[in-house]
């Protein structure tokens, strides 16, 4: 779901050339003066910044936890902690060991189906860091807030690492690193109320049964940690504090359901079913002349993009091992698309084998297939063109999934004065806003 062009601003280049300027003409007879405080500015100024501030909701109830998995099946990882930290038994709650303040990174490894943390071992299949305030720690150079989880796999030689974080910290990580935080604040209020919605129905249906809620990647709703944070993603974080998107299904019970969003729709937003299989009332599909505004050109029109049939063939017999039976590719043919005024989108394409078999496969799951990252097949609003033994996927509109809120769409809104409330009941026409806290 990551916008591929929310790069994260530091201090803007503007700023930085005023000053200078200014400076220059300031201290010109005091030179020494003047190129001192210059270069205070300089390294001071550029220096990336982060949010101190500390964590709320430690004492939130457990349903309002999330459990992001961060790392998995490894061997060992760096922990750094600015503050005292505690080892936590897993079943009692109670500390096993207390750490104080780390002057370096310190080593997490396996040892013996045991983790070992700063030297000292810990038994038990799960060991819980806890940080004192702010509640922040540094995990291979990157910090996140809430505690640390680690937990030894079956094999007893790898374990996985996952951030417990409350929900609103884990939304500053997710809706700075979802969309850039200079973009107008309804757009960022929107974003942190979908996000909010996607993580709690995503917890709630699939989280029982792993040990993780989400990941930390678009494979969920990209989560950078206290690193996407700032004052402006902390507001629209307030300002929706608790709040989510429901609708009624089959009874008159209002529930939470998947709020998807994608970078650039171009043009009109997806049906759901026709993507992940699931059907809901908001995720039906409006048209989106809005998102054109905003994207980048290479993004609502994206140029073509080649892949040889070896490459597609070992692709989908990895991602699908049931088709081997298809022997190699020889044909993509679309059966389904969705149409709409002046725009479609493949939904379903059949795939053609070299030993005469067939199946079918829904089309957003062979652009991820083929092309993992989305970043070069963006979407599918296009075509594709066999030629020799290239595939060709070219008139390429729009860049993502483009089921729920578009986010360029959410952005052009709020330029034209639209509140987060009505951007969110546009892109997900039927849906309620409450406050659950």
């Amino acid at each position: 779901m990551i916008l591929a062009d929310a790069i994260q601003p530091t201090v803007s280049s503007a700023k930085h050339l005023s000053r200078l300027f200014f400076c220059c003409s300031y201290f010109a007879k005091y030179r020494k003066v003047g190129i001192l405080l210059l270069l205070i500015i300089i390294f001071t100024g550029c220096r990336a910044r982060h949010f101190v501030r500390t964590t709320p909701q430690m004492n939130v109830e457990p349903q309002f936890w999330v459990r992001v998995l961060l790392l998995d099946d490894i061997k060992s990882c760096k922990l750094m902690a600015h503050s005292a930290f505690s080892v936590i038994n897993s079943q009692t709650q109670a500390a096993e060991a207390h750490f104080g303040q780390l002057n370096e990174p310190a080593n997490i490894i396996i040892s013996g189906g045991r983790i070992v943390v700063a030297g000292r071992t810990f038994a038990g299949e799960k060991t819980i860091i806890l940080p004192d305030v702010p509640h922040i720690f540094e995990l291979n150079g990157d910090s996140y807030r809430g505690k640390l989880m680690l937990i030894v796999n079956a094999d007893d030689n790898s374990f996985d690492v996952i951030n417990l974080v409350p929900l609103e910290p884990y939304l500053a990580g997710v809706v700075g690193a979802e969309m850039p935080d200079y973009w107008e604040p309804a757009a960022l209020q929107a974003q942190a109320v979908a996000a909010r919605t996607y993580c709690l129905y995503i917890k709630r249906h699939f989280g029982p049964k792993r040990t993780w809620d989400v990941k930390r990647t678009e494979a969920n709703q990209v989560y950078l940690g206290v690193g996407a944070e700032s004052a402006r993603v902390w507001d629209a974080i307030y300002r929706t504090w608790g709040q989510v998107l429901t609708c009624r299904q089959t009874s008159d019970t209002a529930e939470i359901f998947p709020a998807y969003y994608s970078s650039t729709c171009g043009g009109h937003t997806e049906n759901s079913k026709h993507v992940f299989g699931d059907s809901f009332e908001p995720l039906v599909g409006v048209p989106c002349p809005y998102c054109k505004e905003v994207a980048k050109p290479s993004f609502f029109f994206w140029p073509m993009v080649q892949f040889d049939n070896a490459t597609i063939t070992n692709k989908i017999l990895q991602g699908y091992p049931k088709l081997r039976k298809l022997g190699k590719v020889t044909d993509i043919i679309p059966v389904k698309q969705s149409n709409y005024a002046g725009f479609s989108r493949l939904t379903l394409v059949k795939l053609v084998g070299s030993t005469a078999e067939s199946a079918f496969l829904r089309a957003e799951d062979l652009r991820l297939t083929i092309d993992p990252t989305g970043r070069r097949i963006k979407s599918t609003n296009c075509k594709i063109v066999g030629n020799g033994d290239k595939w060709s996927f070219l008139s390429g509109r729009g860049y993502g999934h483009g089921v729920g809120m578009c986010q360029c769409g959410a952005q052009a809104l709020a330029r034209k004065g639209r509140t987060a409330r009505e951007i969110l009941l546009y892109y997900y026409p039927g849906s309620e806003l409450i406050i659950i806290y």
